[in-house]
C-alpha cells in the first residue's frame, strides 16, 4: 500500500510495537552459550522504531500465511449493536473480521466507557482491528462530547479552521481507542436542498479542496482519515440511503470539478477512500462502489491506501433486485477493487461471517481472483500494522524509551 509521507514521518517519532528486544541479556560465559537456555531477563526492554517500508513486507508475509477464509474475514468490517464488552469480544473472536464500525448503538455515555468498548474489540494489540466511526461533527456525530466546529460552519471559514477542528476531532477519536475516522466529506454542492449540503466541507470544488486537504493534515497525526463519498454526491442528485443517485457527468468534467477535493485529500495523505453507491453513467453504469473503472480512476489519482465501500446495506435498501443479495454485493465489491466491505443496514451478527464465507468461496472457485483478495487483505493488514506501530495497541513495557 505504501504509507503517506506525514504518516511515515510520524512512525519515526512514535514507539513501534513491531520490533522489541531485550537489550541487557546476561553475557555469554562460554562459546557454547548460544545453545544453552537463557534465563529470563530482568533488563530494560528496548523498543525500536520499525521502518515504514518493513510494514508492507510484514503484511504480505502475514497474508501469504493465511487461509482463504482468514483472508476473506480480514477484508470485512463487521458490526453488532451493543456496548456489552463480552458480546463484542466474542463477536470479534468468532468472526475474525478485520474491522468494526461503531455506530450510535456502540457508544456508551462517557469516553472512559467507550475505551472499554474499544479495548474489548481489540483482541490482539499487535494487529489491532480497524475500528472506525462516522465522526464528521455536526449532523453526523457519534461522539456526543465532540464540540469542535463542523462542516456546517467550516465551509464558510478559512481552511485553517478545518485543520484545527479536525486535529481536535482526530484526538477525540484516538483517545477513545478508535483508529479510523470516516469523517471527511469531500462531496461538493452549493445546493442547500441536497441532503449532503450541510455535511460537505465546500460549496465549490476549489473551496472543498482547500478544506478537505486541511482537514486531512489536521487529523492525520491522530487518526486515519477517510475521504467520502467517492466520486462525489454533488453531481448526482438523490440520497444514496434511499436509492442509487445518478448523473450523466463525463469523466473529463468530473476531473475538472468534483474530483478536486478528493485529489486534495489524497495528496494530503488520506489513507482510506470510501466509495459511494453513485452512478456516473457516462463513466460506468455500475455504482462506483461496484465499478472497477472508478477504482482504477482513484488509483490514477495517486491513491495507494485502503478502498472501502459505503454501507452495502444501502444497496439493498435501493430496492433494485440486482443488489438484493448482501453476499453477492460483497464479492462484487472486492472484485471491483475495494479492499474492505462493510454492512450495517439489514445486517445481524451473522452478516459479516456470511460475507466472508462468500468471498472465500469465490476466491477458491476462481470467480474472484485470488490475487485480488491477496492485494486487498495485504492493504488492510498493513494499515492494521501501522496502527500497532504507532502505539495504538498495548505497549510491551511499563516504561519505554525510543531507540537510538
Amino acid at each position: 500500500m505504501g504509507i503517506p509521507m506525514q504518516r511515515a514521518t510520524r512512525l519515526g517519532t512514535v514507539f513501534a510495537a513491531l520490533v522489541a528486544m531485550v537489550s541487557t541479556l546476561p553475557a555469554a560465559a562460554t562459546s557454547d552459550a548460544e545453545d544453552a537456555p537463557v534465563a529470563p531477563s530482568t533488563g530494560v526492554v528496548r523498543v525500536e522504531q520499525a521502518a515504514a517500508d518493513d510494514l508492507s513486507t510484514v503484511a504480505a508475509d502475514r497474508v501469504a500465511a493465511m487461509t482463504p477464509a482468514q483472508k476473506a474475514a480480514t477484508v470485512v468490517m463487521g458490526h453488532i449493536p451493543t456496548t456489552d464488552p463480552q458480546q463484542l469480544r466474542a463477536y470479534m473472536a468468532d468472526s475474525a473480521v478485520g474491522g468494526f464500525i461503531l455506530m450510535g448503538s456502540n457508544i456508551p455515555g462517557s469516553e472512559s466507557a467507550l475505551r472499554g468498548v474499544t479495548a474489548a474489540l481489540t483482541l490482539d494489540p499487535s494487529l489491532p482491528p480497524l475500528l472506525a466511526v462516522d465522526q464528521e461533527g455536526g449532523d453526523v456525530s457519534r461522539l456526543p462530547w465532540d464540540d469542535f466546529p463542523s462542516s456546517v460552519t467550516l465551509k464558510y471559514e478559512d481552511p485553517r479552521a478545518s485543520e484545527l477542528a479536525f486535529a481536535g476531532r482526530g484526538a477525540l477519536v484516538q483517545r477513545a481507542g478508535i483508529g479510523v475516522n470516516f469523517g471527511i466529506v469531500a462531496d461538493v454542492t452549493d445546493d442547500s436542498g441536497m441532503f449532503i449540503y450541510r455535511r460537505a466541507l465546500g460549496t465549490t470544488p476549489e473551496s472543498g479542496a482547500e478544506r478537505v486537504g486541511a482537514a486531512v493534515l489536521g487529523e492525520g497525526a491522530e487518526a486515519l482519515s477517510t475521504l467520502k463519498h467517492f466520486p462525489g454526491h454533488g453531481a448526482a442528485p438523490g440520497d444514496s440511503h434511499q436509492g442509487i443517485p445518478r448523473t450523466g457527468m463525463s469523466e473529463a468534467d468530473w476531473r475538472a470539478g468534483d474530483a478536486l477535493p478528493f485529489q486534495a485529500g489524497i495528496d494530503a495523505g488520506a489513507p482510506l477512500l470510501m466509495f459511494g453507491h453513485l452512478e456516473y453513467t457516462a463513466v460506468d453504469t455500475a455504482p462506483a462502489s461496484l465499478s472497477s473503472r472508478w477504482h482504477q480512476i482513484a488509483r490514477d489519482l495517486g491513491f495507494r491506501g485502503v478502498a472501502i465501500t459505503d454501507d452495502l446495506g444501502m444497496l439493498q435498501a435501493s430496492g433494485i433486485s440486482a443488489y438484493s443479495d448482501p453476499v453477492a454485493n460483497a464479492v462484487a465489491a472486492i472484485a471491483a477493487g475495494n479492499d474492505m466491505v462493510l454492512a450495517v443496514v439489514f445486517s445481524d451478527a451473522s452478516t459479516a461471517t456470511r460475507m466472508a464465507d462468500g468471498i472465500a468461496a469465490a476466491a477458491e472457485s476462481g470467480s474472484l481472483s485470488a490475487e485480488r483478495l491477496d492485494e486487498a487483505a495485504t492493504r488492510v493488514v498493513e494499515l492494521r500494522l501501522q496502527l500497532a506501530a504507532e502505539g495504538r495497541g498495548l505497549m510491551p513495557c511499563g516504561e519505554c524509551a525510543a531507540a537510538g
